[in-house]
C-alpha cells in the first residue's frame, strides 16, 4: 500500500492544475488517475490496475480524503485533495481558452447529449471531438475513433477501475492528450447529478453526502474506505 503513497502526487491543487495546463498548452502527454481509498484497494488485490498506478506514466492525485489522512497515518503529507470533478472543469475551461478538442466516452447517452450542450454554451472554443455514451459494446472500437481524431483531452466516465484500464490499455497509442478518468463528473457538469452543497466540499464529507443520498454505497463504501484504514493500520 505504501508504494502506492509514493507515487502520489503530494503538492497543492494549484500548483498540479498549472502542470495540468502547461502540458495541455504544449500538447504532451498525461494520463491522471483520481485515486481514493478504492483505487488503492484494486491496486492491492488487481495486477494491471497495480502496474497502472506505479507506470512512470501516470500521474496519481489524491481524489478522496480518505487517501490524504491515510497518508497523515503513515507519516506522508498530502497538500489536499483533488477532487476529479474539478480537474475534469479545469480541463473544459483550459481548451476553451486555448483552442483545444476533447473526447467524452462514457456515462448514459441523455447525460452524454446534456454535458454536450452545456459544454458548446459554457466552453464554446472548446471543440467536441467526439461523445460516446458507456454502453457502448465494444470499448476499444471508440478508442480507435479516438486515435482517428487526436483530442488534445479525453475524458472516460466508465467508473473505477474500468475507464482507467481502458485508459492505460491504449495510451502508449499516443503522442499528446490529457487523459482522465472522471468517474460520476458527467453527471455533475451536465447538471443531471448536483454535486454535494458547498458545506460537505469544505469540510470535506462529499463522501458522506453520497451516502446519504444513495444508501446503496454502503457496502461497498465498507469494503473500499473502511477496508482500506484496516489495512493501513496492520
Amino acid at each position: 500500500m505504501i508504494r502506492f503513497f509514493n507515487k502520489l502526487y503530494k503538492e497543492s491543487r494549484e500548483d498540479f492544475l498549472s502542470i495540468v495546463r502547461d502540458n495541455l498548452s504544449n500538447d504532451n502527454r498525461m494520463f491522471i488517475v483520481t485515486a481514493n481509498p478504492e483505487a488503492f484497494m484494486f491496486g492491492e488485490k488487481d495486477s494491471e490496475v497495480e502496474k497502472l498506478l506505479l507506470d512512470d506514466a501516470t500521474t496519481v492525485v489524491a481524489d478522496g480524503i480518505g487517501i490524504v489522512k491515510g497518508g497523515k497515518k503513515i507519516g506522508i503529507d498530502i497538500a489536499e485533495r483533488i477532487p476529479g470533478v474539478e480537474i475534469a472543469e479545469k480541463l473544459l475551461k483550459y481548451g476553451s481558452e486555448l483552442n483545444k478538442s476533447v473526447f467524452f466516452l462514457g456515462a448514459k447517452q441523455e447525460v452524454i447529449d446534456a454535458l454536450c450542450a452545456v459544454v458548446e454554451e459554457k466552453y464554446p472554443s472548446l471543440k467536441i471531438a467526439g461523445a460516446v455514451n458507456g454502453y457502448t459494446p465494444d470499448k476499444d472500437a471508440v478508442f480507435e475513433e479516438i486515435k482517428s481524431a487526436k483530442p488534445d483531452i479525453v475524458l472516460v466516465a466508465l467508473g473505477i477501475p474500468a475507464q482507467e484500464k481502458l485508459i492505460y490499455k491504449h495510451l502508449k497509442d499516443f503522442d499528446k492528450g490529457i487523459f482522465v478518468g472522471v468517474g460520476g463528473s458527467f453527471d455533475v457538469i451536465s447538471g443531471t447529478k448536483a454535486r454535494a452543497p458547498k458545506l460537505f466540499i469544505k469540510l470535506n464529507l462529499e463522501w458522506l453526502y453520497r451516502l446519504l443520498k444513495e444508501p446503496s454505497r454502503i457496502k461497498r463504501f465498507y469494503n473500499s474506505n473502511v477496508k482500506f484504514l484496516l489495512k493501513l493500520k496492520k
